[in-house]
């Protein structure tokens, strides 16, 4: 997986390639760990994002928990198979997910 971030002021953009999963989530959760206090809104871009797993999904939790106390976190570009995993386990009720 690829990770390409982009940051402008308080926005900071995480563009993921690839698979999201056991072997990769470490890595999208070190650059979470990583996000300074003067990022308020998070965004995944996920247009470029195959597969999501459940270490994937818990990674999301935790970024959206990081979130919650600094400002806010929207998902954008999932595609139909993301997308069905998100509403198979309630994720998409949890995200903010745009188009």
């Amino acid at each position: 997986m690829t990770i390409n971030k982009k940051q402008q002021g308080a926005e900071l953009e995480l563009a993921l390639e690839g698979r999201l999963d056991t072997t990769t989530a470490p890595q999208l959760e070190a650059e979470v760990k990583q996000i300074g206090a003067d990022v308020t809104s998070l965004v995944f871009n996920f247009a470029e994002l195959e597969y999501i797993s459940s270490a994937g999904l818990r990674t999301l939790l935790l970024a959206q928990k990081l979130m919650n106390k600094q400002g806010t976190m929207v998902v954008r570009n999932v595609n139909e198979t993301i997308m069905e995993v998100f509403e198979i386990t309630g994720f998409s009720d949890m995200l903010t997910i745009e188009e």
